[in-house]
């Protein structure tokens, strides 16, 4: 059985490169189509009580550029489960043009114990 999530959002001003500050130009920025692909993976978390889980790896490309106004589709195919890893399968789509693609992996971890470690 494939498991996998998908989101869609659309490219606002906020999420332009020259918005973010990761560019000078009026496309969507490619720290929000990783943002996005993160997102969509959260989706796939499947931790038991009291547990989350946190980004540790992305690599990814952004092949095409898309504009202000554009709807994206952003998919997520979990691909392992490996202990408390796992590693997933991303990609972002404009229409049928795929805009960017990679591996992401998240790493389950006790939201309490956590958050304990950063507050001391």
């Amino acid at each position: 059985m494939e498991i996998y999530a998908q989101i869609y959002r659309e490219v606002k001003e906020e999420n332009l490169a020259v918005s973010m500050k990761s560019g000078s130009l009026k496309v969507l920025a490619t720290p929000q189509m990783i943002a996005w692909m993160e997102e969509a993976s959260c989706l796939l978390d499947q931790t038991q009580e009291g547990w989350t889980t946190v980004g540790i790896y992305m690599e990814s490309t952004h092949d095409a550029p898309s504009p202000l106004g554009a709807r994206i589709r952003i998919v997520s195919h979990l691909v392992e489960k490996k202990g408390k890893i796992s590693t997933f399968e991303v990609s972002a789509y404009m229409g049928d043009v795929c805009i960017g693609h990679g591996r992401h992996k998240r790493a389950d971890v006790n939201a309490e114990k956590f958050m304990k470690r950063i507050s001391q």
